[in-house]
C-alpha cells in the first residue's frame, strides 16, 4: 500500500497536475477515490486493527471536499459526498443539458439499471425488488399509504421512531379513522427479547401494521428487525422497516434480516447524492402495497411501479454508482469498526464525568456510530447552541418527551482532532457549565 508520505506527493505537486490539464487549486488536490479505493482493498489487517489506523483513514478522509473550519457531527442528517460522486454527479447533469428528450431519457434512464443491479447484489436481493426513490420518508410513505388500513384498524409503533413517519401516520388517523398505538422501550435497550415482548404485548385482533427502526435516530439504538419481522408474520402483519440510519453504516444484508420491505436514505451512510433513497419489496409482497403516485395496472406487480413521479433526474440516480463503488472498496466492515472507535473515542473520555450521560450502549450489536449524550444540569438545546457559536462544531439537540442530549454521528472523514476538539469543549461545560 502506498505511504501517507508517498500519497502525499503525488497530490501536492502543480506540475503533474498541470500535465494532466488539472486545476492546481488546494482544494482540488485530492486523491481520487478510485485511488483510495484500490488501496483499501489491498490495505493489510482486520477491520477492527484498521479502526484505530491514523494514516489509513487520513488517505480516506481526502475523498472529501469538506470545510475544515468547522467540525460537522452531523453526518446523520446528510452526509456529504465524495470529490468522485460528485464529479459523476455534474458530469451526468451537464450531458443531460444537452438535449435531456434524448440524452436524460433515453441514454442516461436506462443507465440505471445497472445500478439498480448492483445495490441488489451488494444487499443481497434482487434487482426486481428495488426501487429508487429521493429519501427514506419516501420510501416509507409508499408503504404506510400504500397498504390498505381500514377505520380502526390500529398501527403499532414505537414514541421513538421519526417524528414525520409518525405525522404519516397520524393524517391516516384523522383522514381515515385508523388507531395509532405507541409504545415505549429502553433508553438504551441492551435485550432484544424484551423489544420482542414488549411489541408482542402490544398487539390486538385489530393491529394490522408495525412501524419499526432498524436504528433509531434519536440515539443510534439497533433493534432486532428480523425478530420483529418474524413476530409480525405470526400474526399476519406487514411490518414496516425504517432503515434510514442503518443501511451502508454497519454491515448487514437484506437478505440476512429476512425481511419484506426495507426504506431507507442513500444521502446518509452511503454517501450518494443529496436527495435519493431506496426502497426495498419482497417481490411477491409488490402487489399488496399502492405507489405514492399512480401507476398504470400493468404496473402492479413492477417495482418500478414506486418510482412514477413524473419528469426526475437521471444523474442523482446514476451517481449512486460511485458512492457504492466507493463504499465497496472502503469495505462495509471496515466502515463499521472505524465508527464504533470514532463513538468509543468520544464517548468513553466524556462519560469520566459523572454528569456525563450517554443513551445509546457501547456494548457490541446494539448501536454504530450514532449516539447521543446528556450534560444533566445543562439544557440541551444551550449545550448545542454554544458548540456552534464558540466553537464551530454541528450538532443535534435531541428533546424527547423521555430523555434529552445531543446526537453526534461523525463519519470517516472525521479526524481524532477534530474529535478532541468537541471532547474539550464538552468536558468543560460538564465541569464547569457554560460560560456566562
Amino acid at each position: 500500500m502506498q505511504s501517507r508520505r508517498s500519497f502525499l506527493g503525488t497530490i501536492s505537486v502543480p506540475t503533474a497536475a498541470a500535465a494532466m490539464g488539472l486545476s492546481i487549486r488546494p482544494t482540488e488536490l485530492r486523491a481520487t477515490a478510485h485511488d483510495i479505493a484500490e488501496n483499501l482493498r489491498k490495505h493489510p489487517g482486520t477491520a477492527s486493527a484498521l479502526a484505530a489506523d491514523e494514516d489509513f483513514w487520513f488517505e480516506v478522509a481526502q475523498a472529501f471536499t469538506v470545510d475544515r473550519s468547522l467540525v460537522n457531527l452531523n453526518n446523520g442528517g446528510v452526509s456529504p459526498a465524495p470529490a468522485l460522486v460528485q464529479d459523476a454527479m455534474k458530469r451526468h447533469l451537464d450531458f443531460s443539458n444537452l438535449a435531456p428528450t434524448y440524452t436524460m431519457w433515453q441514454v442516461l434512464e436506462p443507465q440505471r439499471e445497472g445500478v439498480r443491479d448492483r445495490m441488489a447484489r451488494q444487499w443481497g436481493v434482487n434487482a426486481e425488488e428495488i426501487a429508487f426513490t429521493r429519501n427514506s420518508s419516501e420510501s416509507l410513505q409508499a408503504v404506510q399509504f400504500g397498504i390498505d388500513l381500514q377505520r380502526g384498524d390500529e398501527v403499532l409503533t414505537t414514541t421513538q421512531d421519526y417524528g414525520r413517519m409518525i405525522t404519516t401516520f397520524r393524517q391516516r388517523v384523522r383522514r381515515e379513522g385508523i388507531v395509532l398505538n405507541q409504545i415505549q422501550i429502553p433508553v438504551p435497550a441492551e435485550d432484544p427479547k424484551e423489544i420482542v415482548r414488549l411489541f408482542a404485548e402490544a398487539i390486538t385482533p385489530r393491529t394490522k401494521a408495525i412501524l419499526a427502526c432498524h436504528m433509531i435516530n434519536l440515539t443510534g439504538q439497533i433493534l432486532p428487525v428480523t425478530e420483529l419481522n418474524a413476530l409480525a408474520r405470526e400474526h399476519g402483519i406487514p411490518l414496516i422497516i425504517d432503515g434510514a440510519h442503518a443501511l451502508a453504516h454497519f454491515d448487514f444484508s437484506l437478505a440476512e434480516l429476512d425481511v419484506d420491505n426495507y426504506s431507507t436514505s442513500l444521502h446518509k451512510w452511503l454517501f450518494a447524492p443529496h436527495g435519493t433513497g431506496l426502497l426495498y419489496v419482497r417481490r411477491e409482497k409488490i402487489p399488496e402495497i399502492w405507489p405514492l403516485m399512480a401507476a398504470p395496472e400493468r404496473m402492479d406487480t413492477d417495482i418500478r411501479k414506486f418510482e412514477e413521479i413524473g419528469t426526475h433526474p437521471a444523474a442523482n440516480y446514476l451517481a449512486i454508482g460511485e458512492a457504492l463503488t466507493f463504499h465497496q472498496g472502503l469495505g462495509p466492515k471496515r466502515k463499521e469498526e472505524r465508527l464504533i472507535y470514532l463513538r468509543n473515542y468520544w464517548a468513553e473520555q466524556l462519560l469520566q464525568n459523572e454528569n456525563v450521560r450517554l443513551h445509546t450502549s457501547l456494548k457490541p450489536g446494539f448501536a454504530c456510530g450514532i449516539a447521543c449524550v446528556q450534560v444533566e444540569g445543562i439544557e440541551t438545546n444551550d449545550l448545542r447552541d454554544y458548540l456552534w457559536n464558540d466553537h464551530r462544531i454541528i450538532s443535534v439537540a435531541i428533546n424527547h418527551s423521555e430523555f434529552e442530549g445531543l446526537r453526534v454521528s461523525p463519519s470517516v472523514y472525521t479526524t481524532l482532532p477534530e474529535l478532541d476538539r468537541f471532547i474539550d469543549a464538552v468536558d468543560g461545560v460538564a465541569r464547569k457549565g457554560l460560560p456566562s
